[in-house]
């Protein structure tokens, strides 16, 4: 059955009403960890009063695009469509491609599957690479989520040479490459391997909330249906002026890079134990796997802590990073309060 709060049956974090529904007596203020989303986010700029007031310019636009094009190391040939979010672009897509054969390297996201099947795809998910190639349309999610796993670029590019013969198409979903740029395959797009990017903004800039997302291709005709299908005006006036801050300051995700690093490590730490072992993860979150995985959110949830679950996969849980020492000290207090932890010291 699936969670409170989902929606066609698939559950996301960060959603704090269906924790507050579940544990109507957890002590306030919540400590989210059910996202991925970086607890540091960058500092938001002053922003001109008229960004509010007036449409958006075609300038402004370019201007993002092109911080961007820099910022994730994009093929000059590239061209990029910035969209209000990447969850906007995965529902468009599956519109502009004719109904056929879709696969999708999972588990892994849920949106990808559910949008691809709304529009009357044929839509399999496998966990074999090289089962992508027997589609029209393979969906790569690369770091993966929730378990992290990466593959190379190079085997990405090669996967897309192969089906470039049957105007095959790869997408790949970098939501988490900002922290991870050594397996983005931003740098490798060429015309002779047919792969389309969508990289997400808000998570490794700790900026959900902006909504802002981008699809990245040399195919210039695919980049022209992408825009026009998202139409004038797509990208808010505030999030054109934080988006063109944040992807021209490479000093901050540099030094944010290395600080998430940390932190995961440190949560590994934290995490491990008695039948509790990380099992997979980005710097931005870790998944872990534990035949007490629903007694363990349970009691965190009783502690007003709210990590994520899966329904298909009932062992494991994943935790984002506390974002302050507050935090890490609350966290910690209640891992070691769990019965489990509690016994095996005794022993």
């Amino acid at each position: 059955m699936a969670q409170p709060g989902s929606r066609d049956g698939i559950v996301h974090g960060g959603d704090l009403g269906v924790a507050r529904r579940l544990f109507p007596a957890a002590p306030q203020p919540w400590l989210d960890l059910s996202t991925g989303i970086n607890p540091h986010p960058f500092p938001l700029p002053s922003l001109a009063a008229d960004c509010w007031t007036r449409l958006p310019e075609e300038g402004e636009r370019r201007q993002l695009e092109a911080k961007a094009v820099a910022a994730y190391g994009v093929a000059p040939q590239a061209r990029c469509v910035a969209a209000p979010g990447t969850q906007a672009l995965i529902q468009l897509l599956p519109r502009l491609r004719p109904r056929g054969r879709v696969a999708v390297l999972g588990p892994t996201y849920g949106e990808h599957v559910t949008a691809w099947q709304a529009a009357g795809h044929d839509v399999r998910v496998t966990a074999s690479v090289d089962d992508l190639a027997a589609s029209d349309v393979a969906v790569i999610v690369n770091p993966n989520n929730p378990d992290g796993h990466t593959l190379p670029p190079a085997a990405i590019v090669a996967l897309a040479g192969r089906m470039r013969h049957w105007d095959g198409l790869v997408i790949v979903d970098e939501a988490f490459a900002d922290v991870m740029p050594q397996v983005s395959c931003a740098g490798l797009l060429d015309a002779a391997a047919p792969i389309l990017l969508l990289r997400s903004f808000g998570k490794a800039y700790g900026l959900a909330g902006v909504r802002l997302g981008f699809a990245i291709t040399v195919d210039e005709a695919l980049a022209g249906q992408i825009r026009q299908e998202l139409g004038p005006w797509a990208v808010p006036g505030p999030t054109l002026a934080v988006g063109l801050a944040a992807l021209g300051d490479r000093v901050w995700i540099e030094a944010m890079r290395h600080r998430l690093a940390s932190d995961a490590a440190r949560l590994d730490t934290l995490l491990a134990g008695p039948e509790l072992a990380v099992v997979g993860g980005t710097p931005l979150f870790r998944l872990v796997e534990t035949s007490r995985a629903g007694a363990l959110f349970e009691h965190l949830g009783a502690r007003g802590i709210y990590v994520r679950r899966f329904d298909q996969a009932p062992n494991r849980l994943r935790f984002g990073l506390p974002g302050d020492e507050a935090a890490w000290t609350r966290l910690a207090t209640a891992l070691a309060q769990f019965p489990q932890r509690r016994a095996s010291k005794r022993a």
